[in-house]
Parts: structure tokens; C-alpha cells; sequence
């Protein structure tokens, strides 16, 4: 029953994929993820943000990136405001200070057609974790490992398994939707 849980794990895999994603789009509330695609030029290479400073958000509408190496504010800042995001951070000296604006419904419309398109490529990941299981299942009913029958049930197993993920991508993308669309 290899197939069937290397079945799972690959959806699984997609799952927390595509979660990590949805994590990156912006809602109305200051995330620390929502830095995560931010690359800082330090010590002669692009470093993810995360790895050369602290992301916090002490309330709903602003985050706080405090750098490790104080010499990197400018770099950290510059990063942000090119990172095309919409923000438009700030620094004290010791602090990068990023406001995060509220978002217009022409801008939470634009961040619903992502979601869509992050939800279908995992919808797609998990389909194709289903037909690869699949595909390896004829292939031992073929080669008599396992019998005909036992085949047609363990097919039935990734089928539904592959309706679970679906419906937990499903519900993902409405709750993180709702989120968005909040006013």
C-alpha cells in the first residue's frame, strides 16, 4: 500500500504549499508573512527578509522589521518599498516601521483572483498526486502484485481521498476570501 500514502503525503505537500501562499496575500490586518517575499540585499547576496531581521506586528495596522545588523535599515527599507507590495516603509535609525494601508475593493477584488489561481494550481497538485497513484496502481494490477479487486478499492481509497483535499482547499480558499474581503 505504498501508493496510497505516498498519495497522501503528496497532497499533504500541497496542501501546506498552497497554505504558505495563501499566507503571503495581504488581507486588511499586518502580517508578518506578508514580508516573506521580500529579499534584502546583505553580504553580497539577496537574503530573505526573515533571515536578517525580526518581523512583528504589535497591532492590526502595522509591522515592525528590526534588523539584526543596524547597517542593513537602508537596505531592509529599500527592499520593502521595491518588493511591490503597496507599502511604504520608514526607518528611526534602529527600525523599519511599515504601515499597511487599508485595501481598496478594486485592490481586494485583484487579491481574490490570486487566491482562485493559488487555490487551482493546488487543486491541480492534488490531481495529479491522484493520477500518479493511479497510474502506479494499474501498473501492479498489470504485473498481478496485487489483485484486480484489491486494485479497484485502493483506487477508490486516492479517489477519496483526493475529494478531502479538495474540499479542505475548498474551505481554505472561502475563509481566507472572507478574510480578504472584510472591510
Amino acid at each position: 500500500m505504498p501508493s496510497l500514502k505516498e498519495a497522501e503525503s503528496r497532497m499533504k505537500e500541497a496542501l501546506d504549499a498552497m497554505r504558505r501562499e495563501f499566507a503571503t496575500v495581504r488581507t486588511g490586518k499586518a502580517t508578518p508573512a506578508l514580508l516573506d517575499t521580500v529579499r534584502v540585499e546583505a553580504y553580497g547576496s539577496k537574503m530573505p527578509l526573515n533571515q536578517v531581521a525580526t518581523i512583528h506586528a504589535p497591532e492590526p495596522s502595522l509591522l515592525v522589521v528590526q534588523p539584526f545588523d543596524k547597517t542593513l535599515i537602508g537596505e531592509v527599507e529599500r527592499a520593502i518599498l521595491t518588493a511591490d507590495l503597496g507599502l511604504n516603509p520608514g526607518s528611526d535609525g534602529s527600525l523599519v516601521r511599515v504601515p499597511i494601508p487599508p485595501l481598496n475593493e478594486e485592490r481586494r477584488k485583484e487579491y481574490v483572483r490570486l487566491l482562485h489561481k493559488l487555490a487551482e494550481e493546488g487543486r491541480i497538485s492534488v490531481r495529479h498526486a491522484r493520477q500518479v497513484a493511479r497510474d502506479e496502481l494499474k501498473q501492479r494490477v498489470k504485473d498481478h502484485d496485487i489483485s484486480e479487486d484489491e486494485g479497484h478499492r485502493q483506487i477508490d481509497k486516492v479517489q477519496e481521498l483526493t475529494d478531502q483535499f479538495i474540499a479542505e482547499i475548498e474551505k481554505m480558499l472561502e475563509h481566507k476570501e472572507q478574510e480578504v474581503m472584510q472591510v
